[in-house]
Order: C-alpha cells, then sequence, then structure tokens
C-alpha cells in the first residue's frame, strides 16, 4: 500500500493552548487540524510572505528533522517505533523561551541550559534511524551549499543531516529569511502576537510524528504525551 505521506518528520509540537494557537495563526497553518488560518493583522508588514517559508511545517521544533521512508521500511512499523520511543522518554525543562534572530530568521530558542533538550533530540534521531532512506546527491549538494564544517559534513554523512546530535540547536521558527532592516520590526510585532502566551518554564513533555502531505503541507499524524 502506498503512503499517504511523502516525508516524515518528528517534532515538539506544543499541545493545544495559547502558544500553539497564537503560533498557529501567526503562520497560516495549523498541522493538527490540517487547515490553513487567518493571519493576524499586521500594519505595514506582509506576513504571508514572512512566514512563507516555515509555514508549510507549521510551529515546532524538529527533533528528527524530514525524511523520506526507507524502502524495507513499512509505515506502521515507524509508528509503532514512535509509540515506543515516547514510552522510554524523559520530560526536558528550560527556563523558558525568548524570540531571537538566528542569522537573518526569527525563533523562539531556550533560555537556560538546554542539555536536556539535546538529549531528547540525540535519543530521537539514533532511535529512529533506521526508517530513514539515506538522503539523494540533491539533497547532500543543497545541504553542503550551507557551507559545512568538518564535525557538519560528518554527521551529514552519517546521520543524514548536518545539525543533529552536538551541532542540534533546538529553536521553533516563526519567519522566513528576512531583509536584516526588518528582524526588528518583525520581532516586535511577535513579541506582541506571543505575550504572556509562551509558558515559563517551557517543558518538552511530547512527541509529534508528523507527515508530508500532497499539498506540501506537513500534517499532524500522532503526539504523545511522555510519561510522568
Amino acid at each position: 500500500m502506498m503512503e499517504e505521506y511523502s516525508r516524515y518528520a518528528i517534532y515538539h509540537a506544543p499541545p493545544a493552548g495559547p502558544l500553539a494557537a497564537a503560533a498557529a495563526r501567526w503562520l497560516g497553518w495549523d498541522p493538527a487540524q490540517a487547515r490553513e488560518l487567518q493571519q493576524p493583522e499586521a500594519p505595514g508588514l506582509d506576513l504571508a510572505r514572512i512566514t512563507s517559508a516555515p509555514r508549510k511545517y507549521g510551529f515546532h521544533g524538529t527533533l528528527k528533522p524530514p525524511f523520506r521512508l526507507a524502502p524495507d521500511q513499512a509505515e506502521d512499523a515507524l509508528f509503532t517505533a514512535f509509540d515506543r520511543l515516547c514510552t522510554q522518554m524523559p520530560a526536558a525543562i528550560v527556563d523558558g523561551l525568548e524570540l531571537a534572530a538566528l542569522g537573518r530568521f526569527i525563533a523562539l530558542v531556550p533560555r537556560g541550559n538546554a542539555i536536556k533538550l539535546q538529549g531528547v533530540a540525540a535519543m530521537t534521531v539514533e532511535t529512529l534511524d533506521s526508517f530513514r532512506a539515506p538522503p539523494t546527491e540533491a539533497e547532500l549538494a543543497k545541504r553542503r551549499a550551507a557551507g559545512l564544517s568538518e564535525r557538519q559534513e560528518a554527521l551529514l554523512e552519517r546521520w543524514g543531516y548536518p545539525y543533529v546530535m552536538d551541532e542540534f540547536r533546538f529553536h521553533m521558527t516563526l519567519s522566513s529569511k528576512l531583509p536584516k532592516d526588518r528582524i526588528e520590526p518583525v520581532k516586535a510585532v511577535l513579541a506582541q502576537q506571543l505575550d504572556g502566551r509562551v509558558p515559563e518554564p517551557f517543558t518538552l513533555d511530547g512527541l509529534s510524528l508528523v507527515g508530508e502531505g500532497e499539498d506540501g503541507f506537513f500534517h499532524l499524524i500522532q503526539r504523545h504525551t511522555f510519561p510522568a
């Protein structure tokens, strides 16, 4: 049977609540409900353009980057392995999240010691790696075009992505690449949209398995909260 999704990924996507709702509306896409949303009014800003790159992924922090299913693996087996992983995973807590510019992108990033977030990501990448099809030459070339360090090249060869393990930095992207003079104005509007909606401390207490549909957007397949 042909799978419904062309690629899969493992995210942390916050459960239904003020942060998830505000961020989904900002991006204009809700993966949990698989529907486009009307974006908020932002005079002077073209939100559709500002959010065009992250919109199809939905609001999330990537733990295992998008991958095609290996030819010798089945979708059902991936779902089962994901379920099992979530029963073994401890929650990771950081002081909070704050808006920051990552290069010319805007994202929510952790405040405080994020080593436990890195641990969750590393365990996710390693545990589910057998389900990942090897990257194509075109995919490898795309990653290398960014200019990789020797360590990042080694990670790309081993795990199919250069920003995993010790190179992993948890972030929840909220914009496309922006002109330098637009970063602060967009951050200011985002700060208003998210005011009072970002929990402190921030707890990564579950994982979401998502899939890329025929529409090119990522859809929530399963979300599991870690055991207490």
